[in-house]
């Protein structure tokens, strides 16, 4: 049994495969402009890894902001749901989920079986986002891969007060004008993310094991800031990035 799991976010498209109930393959890509296109070329992309086309596919379930522009889907499913199953699967201690995408930020609570019992979200405001965090590149002109390394190199993080994006830009500007170090100008940002992130999850808790994913996830600057706030040990999955995706898998998996 061959069975797919199509995360289409703001920013990336991720898929997962399972054969037999065994996680064998995943991919990612930018979502680009055609949300359609882009979950069928990522799902190719990860059946062509293991010798497969999309007619071996039995099952596919379908997550993420497009979720319902997959055409090929069988059935869409949340994705808080499905990053808690992805989690659980592959992280079966784990109580709680910070999920930091391109377009929004959750922080995800969970039991003991992957269910979910409580999240909060931010989709309305870039802030807390990998959006935030490209516009900032921009503006200082960093590549967003060299950001997080760059920001462990601070010893005195900026003061990033204002939790808007447009508004955040102007504290940049007046920070440059002031001469300010540009490792700490972004170890200031990524504070700010992490900030506002773990007040946004306050509602929800956090409760060991946390578990970070999405793009974000990948930055070791917002990883350590949250790691402070928290005043604990985050788990970062091997690629946090495709939890959603398999998630999805799994469930398409279950379907009877």
């Amino acid at each position: 049994m061959i069975v797919a799991g199509v995360d289409v976010g703001a920013a990336t498209a991720k898929t997962a495969i399972l054969k037999n109930g065994e996680f064998v393959s995943s991919a990612i890509m930018p979502t680009g402009d055609v949300v359609s296109q882009a979950a069928e070329d990522i799902t190719k992309k990860a059946l062509i890894k293991i010798g497969l086309t999309m007619s071996d596919l039995d099952h596919v379930v379908s997550t993420g902001y497009g979720r319902h522009m997959v055409k090929f889907t069988d059935k869409a499913v949340s994705e808080i749901i499905c990053h808690a199953k992805g989690v659980n699967f592959l992280i079966p201690g784990a109580r709680s989920i910070i999920d930091i995408g391109g377009q929004d930020s959750k922080v995800i609570g969970m039991r003991e079986d992957g269910t979910v019992s409580d999240f909060a979200m931010n989709d309305k405001c870039a802030a807390g986002t990998g959006r935030f965090l490209e516009v900032m590149a921009t503006v200082l002109k960093a590549d967003i891969d060299e950001m997080g390394p760059i920001s462990l190199t601070s010893k005195k993080p900026s003061s990033i007060t204002s939790t808007c994006t447009i508004f955040a830009e102007s504290e940049i500007v007046s920070l440059r004008a002031e001469a300010a170090k540009r490792e700490d100008m972004i170890a200031g940002l990524h504070r700010a993310v992490a900030r506002r992130v773990v007040i946004m999850g306050k509602t929800v808790g956090y409760k060991d094991d946390v578990v970070f994913t999405g793009g974000v996830a990948k930055n070791s600057g917002v990883r350590k800031f949250i790691e402070e706030l928290l005043e604990m040990k985050i788990v970062l999955p091997d690629e946090p990035q495709i939890m959603g995706a398999l998630g999805a898998a799994l469930l398409a998996n279950a379907h009877p």
